[in-house]
Formats: structure tokens, C-alpha cells, sequence
């Protein structure tokens, strides 16, 4: 299993647009082969976002997939280019 963490230094507005538009990060993502899970969190100073695949080019895929939807329909929002990492989860501490 895969994460990839973005880290969005941006308009406060931004977590809220992506809040709004839900249902099209929902379809954008849900749509990565291997998605396990995605989470949207609101930051001071932006937002993070965490998606987890089954692989690596899973996550590879969302923040492609990503990066193209918020140039087309959040770039007033969005800031710089986020801060992307990505890693092989070792510990899964689900309930």
C-alpha cells in the first residue's frame, strides 16, 4: 500500500472549493486503479490532502490527476504548486 501526502500552501477558500466540489473529487479519484481512500484536510495556511493506493503508480496517477484538476478549476484558489510526498505505508492502524 501506497500514500501520497499533498500539502497546499494556498487561499483559505481552497479546502472550502474542494468541500464544494466534492462530487468531482470524488469521481476524479475514485477512478485511480488500486484507490483505498482520500482525505481532504484544512490547514492555517491551506489544506492537505492524503491518498492511499494499492501501489505506487496508484498514487502516481492521483496527484497527476489532481495537478491537472486544480489548474483547470481551482488555480485561483490554489497558490504555489503543493508540496507532494509520497511513501510505502509500513504501519496500518485502521479501525
Amino acid at each position: 500500500m501506497y500514500v501520497t501526502v499533498r500539502r497546499y500552501t494556498a487561499d483559505a477558500a481552497f479546502a472550502d472549493e474542494l468541500v464544494k466540489r466534492r462530487a468531482d473529487v470524488e469521481s476524479l479519484i475514485r477512478g485511480v486503479p488500486g484507490f483505498r481512500a482520500y482525505y481532504l484536510a484544512k490547514t492555517e495556511d491551506g489544506a492537505v490532502t492524503i491518498t492511499v493506493c494499492d501501489d505506487r503508480a496508484g498514487t502516481e496517477e492521483s496527484t497527476r490527476r489532481a495537478g491537472a484538476y486544480v489548474r483547470e478549476n481551482l488555480s485561483q484558489f490554489a497558490g504555489t504548486p503543493p508540496q507532494v510526498s509520497s511513501g510505502e505505508v509500513l504501519i496500518d492502524l485502521a479501525r
